[in-house]
């Protein structure tokens, strides 16, 4: 399969809601809210620039297959750092979709002139993530502990991880 990383627009969400409805209900990588509504979701992922949000698209298909959106991480002093998040719908994981949104995402703050990228909350138990973002480059600078109440696991660390650019 081959995918191509777009711009997103607002109507690719109809296609984002089902599986980030399903990835933040399952309370396990997300600090949102478990009930988080379709139009209040809409508003947390889909951000206006500068910030930007893109999907990785099936070249044959033209089916969202995952989504990531960009930004900086602080204001002000602390504004030459970026931010991103991720998510794979479930159906397509282990395709290589998620480490080409994290490199798409490093490259856009690259060019974006930001000195680093930061990912404030990176759930423990989320190995896989994890594991890849090491794999990326970055290295956990911090964990917070118990900072984050997992369905099964019960309460365990968030991770701060940073890489330079």
């Amino acid at each position: 399969m081959t995918f191509t990383i777009r711009e997103a627009g607002a109507g690719d969400w109809p296609a984002i809601w089902p599986f980030f409805h399903k990835i933040v209900a399952a309370g396990d990588t997300f600090t949102f809210p478990l009930d988080l509504g379709e139009e209040e979701g809409r508003g947390w992922w889909l951000l206006a620039a500068p910030n930007r949000t893109v999907v990785a698209v099936d070249d044959e298909t033209g089916a969202v297959l995952g989504t990531a959106k960009m930004n900086r991480n602080q204001a002000g002093n602390g504004g030459h750092v970026a931010s991103a998040s991720y998510m794979t719908d479930p159906a397509h994981g282990g395709r290589g979709i998620g480490r080409a949104l994290v490199e798409h995402t490093l490259e856009w703050a690259r060019e974006a002139g930001y000195r680093g990228m930061q990912f404030n909350a990176v759930v423990e138990t989320n190995t896989h993530a994890v594991r890849l973002y090491e794999r990326l480059g970055f290295r956990i600078v911090g964990t917070v502990p118990e900072a984050f109440h997992h369905p099964t696991a019960g309460y365990v660390g968030l991770h701060v991880m940073h890489r330079p650019l």
